[in-house]
């Protein structure tokens, strides 16, 4: 596909922002190294960590391609063709509806004037980064499930720096550290500063982000978060659950859950009395999404909206897989839906909205989504200042609340640069 004719003015946006927009699609393709460091004043998370998997060079070395060449690899022999049962069949079409449009989404970005530069700075940034250091990474979900984990404190440090236009003596001096020591499990642990804070937890040091808060707790005492009062509920509600997973379990990456578990989430009562837009991740199983359409989000009493379709690409463009390897699609669905609050009603702005927009990203560690939440508030309408929360988090993001039993994980000072 021929490029176009010349770079657009949205590579030095990108650069800033870390989403590029391309013109006439619903398609976008963003960063996320540059979005979470958005977060941030004084540290930097590493490109190099964040992007291990798919931007060193082995990943680039051939020329992208809209989708893979079975002539061009050598592959195993095929095993002869089943017939699909009833959900394989039903999965299979929304494969088929999705199809052309992640293709054009993907042509998009091959096609940019501005995709070479785009890639070409990713991996410059990626070379140029810290690697990631060595150390055993604590397992919060085994230590919050001990005897011992209500006595485990964190402490964080508060630095303070003395602004320049000061006309009298009082406050702290410049440097000055202020350390707060909590309990780290089933406590509300808040940033409530312009700055970065540095905190420390059993000899590893962790990064939070300025004016963010966590709340590290298991499913059972998720109902500690509700808001007293409704007008102090969420407008954004972002959940990426631990669903069962068969890769998962067999890699031990991280302990999943039932589906059941997930209908118990207090959604309604996280609710802002404005209303809410609720975003959920699934994967591609069909067992999944007809037990979200028929169960989880009544449940919740969350109406379905739209798609939202994450495209996973390489350090060159191309997919991590075949399009249409039925077992390993390169891509995620984001599931949209919006929640009444108290005083709301269905707000027919949501109508206006595309179905089926795509996002295009290198990914990170397994299972961590990029962080799009800038990208979801263009959805939720009629709030000029919307209140976030993310379920099952395992990073944090300035002015969000993170809930979870390891919101920590990716805020290990291993994933980030220095001061």
């Amino acid at each position: 596909m021929e490029a176009e004719s010349k770079p657009s003015d949205e590579l030095p946006r990108f650069l800033d922002s870390g989403i590029y927009r391309f013109p006439n699609s619903n398609a976008v393709f963003v960063d996320p190294v540059r979005l979470l460091n958005r977060s941030y004043n004084r540290f930097r998370v590493s490109p190099s960590a964040y992007y291990s998997r798919f931007l060193e060079p082995k990943h680039y070395a051939q020329e992208p391609t809209l989708s893979s060449n079975p002539n061009k690899r050598k592959r195993k022999p095929k095993k002869q063709p089943h017939s699909l049962n009833e959900k394989e069949r039903a999965a299979d079409q929304r494969h088929q509806e999705a199809r052309p449009l992640l293709l054009k989404a993907h042509e998009s970005l091959l096609g940019s004037a501005d995709f070479p530069a785009i890639m070409s700075k990713l991996r410059s940034d990626f070379c140029s980064s810290t690697e990631l250091t060595g150390g055993e990474e604590h397992s919060f979900i085994e230590l919050g499930s001990v005897w011992q984990g209500p006595l485990c404190d964190i402490t964080l440090n508060f630095k303070f720096t003395r602004l320049k236009n000061e006309t009298n003596n009082e406050g702290l001096e410049n440097g000055k550290v202020e350390q707060r020591v909590l309990p780290v499990f089933n406590n509300l642990i808040v940033n409530d500063t312009h700055d970065d804070v540095e905190a420390e937890f059993l000899k590893r040091h962790y990064i939070l982000p300025r004016e963010s808060c966590f709340y590290m707790s298991d499913l059972g005492q998720i109902h500690n978060i509700i808001p007293a009062e409704s007008d102090n509920g969420f407008n954004l509600i972002v959940i990426d659950p631990p669903w069962e997973n068969g890769s998962a379990r067999q890699k031990s990456l991280y302990p999943t859950l039932p589906s059941r578990y997930f209908l118990s989430l207090p959604i309604k009562q996280l609710t802002h009395q404005e209303g809410s837009l609720v975003a959920l991740w699934v994967t591609n199983r069909e067992k999944l999404r007809n037990f979200i359409e028929k169960e989880l989000f009544p449940a919740w009493g969350v109406r379905y909206l739209f798609t939202v379709y994450w495209l996973k690409v390489k350090g060159d463009g191309s997919l991590i897989s075949d399009l249409d390897l039925f077992h390993h699609r390169p891509y995620e669905c984001l599931l949209l839906g919006y929640c009444h609050g108290k005083d709301s009603e269905y707000l027919s702005e949501f109508g206006a909205v595309k179905d089926k927009q795509i996002i295009i990203s290198i990914p990170g560690a397994y299972s961590r989504k990029p962080p799009i939440g800038e990208l979801l508030l263009e959805h939720v309408p009629g709030v000029k200042s919307a209140r976030c929360i993310e379920l099952f988090a395992r990073e944090m993001v300035t002015g969000w609340f993170s809930w979870g039993n390891e919101p920590l994980h990716f805020q290990d000072s291993r994933y980030f640069q220095g001061e």
